[in-house]
């Protein structure tokens, strides 16, 4: 039984891991679509959302059912509510990356962001990838070295959201109300993703170590 136990917490954290893959994905469409008016990509992130949706709630199901089968004690309770909580995270950056590729689908055939940001929000997908890709890697090796490197990695989205708000700010800023507010949201769907993963990484390092913060 014990066995049978661990080959289904180990699904919990394979599924986990899935997630991440398909958020990154979505991400990564996301911004596409955002920065080159895909209408098609776009609308391939907002279809593919309910994907990840059915997954987190099968998720839950699941480890809800072991949880009341099991009665588990100690590091395996431990390791299911995290998982709980880590697939909420998850849900949500998909639901972000959902948010960004309905600003572009709103804007079609236009392009939402304007020339002096693009760069800026294209930087912003790229390090969001990048934290994502390494969120999957810290959940599937329960690697917490790696999990304390993922704020400093959101400095950098945090930067590139500052940089965007002394865009907007400028004097001369020429794109009118309606694209300001379009990239304040936007900057907060990258900045918010971030975050997300910040949790995350967290919450596995709280899952390797027993504390939250490195002593």
């Amino acid at each position: 039984m014990r066995e049978q136990f661990q080959k289904e917490l180990d699904g919990v954290s394979t599924t986990l891991v899935q997630m991440a893959g398909l958020v990154r994905v979505a991400m990564d469409n996301a911004t596409t679509a955002l920065l080159t008016a895909d209408l098609t990509l776009a609308e391939k992130v907002i279809a593919d959302d309910t994907i990840i949706d059915e997954i987190q709630h099968e998720l839950d199901a699941r480890t809800i059912n072991l949880i009341a089968r099991q009665s588990p004690v100690a590091s395996d309770l431990r390791t299911l509510i995290t998982s709980l909580r880590m697939s909420a995270d998850l849900e949500r950056m998909g639901d972000l990356a959902h948010h960004i590729a309905k600003s572009a689908r709103m804007r079609y055939p236009a392009t939402a962001v304007p020339p002096e940001l693009s760069l800026t929000i294209e930087e912003m997908g790229r390090v969001c990838s990048k934290i994502i890709e390494k969120v999957s890697t810290i959940i599937e090796k329960r690697d917490a070295d790696r999990a304390l490197e993922v704020e400093k990695d959101d400095d950098e989205i945090d930067a590139l959201h500052r940089k965007i708000i002394q865009t907007l700010l400028d004097p001369t800023w020429k794109h009118g109300i309606e694209t300001a507010i379009d990239m304040t949201l936007l900057g907060r769907y990258y900045e918010r993703c971030a975050d997300h993963a910040v949790s995350i990484a967290r919450r596995v390092y709280f899952l390797v170590t027993g504390s939250y913060t490195k002593n």
